[in-house]
């Protein structure tokens, strides 16, 4: 086992960062992983009509030993529809989610990995509400939709998550690939969280996380209309349990 390398798939959803891609690439670039682990990094272009792409290929032509996949949507069709697209090209035995912006740093991976690594976890959620780590303070109502969305999803999942909203979920990449996922936007936060609880015996884990947030003016695209539509995820597949 000690000589088999494991790698972690790094999934990107992309809409309009043609400001930040460039640089959360080179921080991922920087990261050193535990155990030697290698990267895989799956970039999912939602059918940005800014100059993200441009941004993309000038980055990967200044740095062609990168392992990148890139992918593009022709029409855009949300956050998890882009996920949709690149769980199944992942190739590493661990997933990750990282969104495009600058608001979550990857060094803190190996805090994700760490569970997994030593036996214990087969999902860790990086949460924002708990550690010492530095935390931007959010909107009020933000934070107070992001309690409310994860108690009621604790509420039919019988788990004590401080933050499923959380873009850092890391997953055994095969147990995540057999789940079937429909939501096309922000849903896809409880949908997953949903699923992945039905399964027997999983374990999953939270370690804290920095979280360093965009306001509207800076990118930020959640509204309270992804509020409602979590919602309505918690009941669909929580409740009426759908698949």
């Amino acid at each position: 086992m000690n000589n088999i390398i494991l790698k972690l798939s790094i999934l990107i959803p992309v809409y309009n960062e043609s400001a930040t891609i460039s640089k959360i690439l080179e921080n991922i670039q920087k990261v050193v992983l535990i155990n030697g682990i290698e990267k895989e990094i799956i970039i999912i272009n939602d059918c940005s009509t800014d100059e993200t792409e441009q941004v993309i290929n000038n980055h990967l032509d200044l740095n062609p030993t990168l392992n990148v996949q890139y992918y593009k949507h022709e029409r855009n069709q949300g956050k998890g529809a882009a996920l949709r697209t690149g769980i199944p090209k992942a190739t590493g035995e661990f997933l990750i989610i990282q969104d495009a912006d600058l608001e979550y740093d990857p060094q803190e991976y190996n805090r994700l990995l760490k569970p997994v690594i030593r036996g214990f976890a087969d999902v860790v959620y990086g949460s924002r509400f708990i550690g010492a780590c530095p935390h931007r303070t959010f909107y009020f109502w933000h934070s107070v939709g992001n309690k409310l969305i994860t108690s009621l999803s604790n509420l039919v999942t019988n788990l004590n998550l401080t933050d499923i909203e959380t873009c850092y979920k890391l997953f055994n990449t095969i147990t995540l690939q057999t789940i079937l996922l429909r939501e096309n936007r922000f849903g896809f936060e409880p949908e997953i969280t949903i699923k992945i609880s039905k399964i027997p015996q999983i374990r999953i884990y939270e370690v804290g996380i920095s979280y360093y947030g965009r306001t509207y003016e800076e990118g930020k695209k959640i509204n309270w209309k992804d509020g409602i539509r979590a919602i309505l995820c918690i009941i669909k597949y929580g409740i009426l349990k759908r698949t």
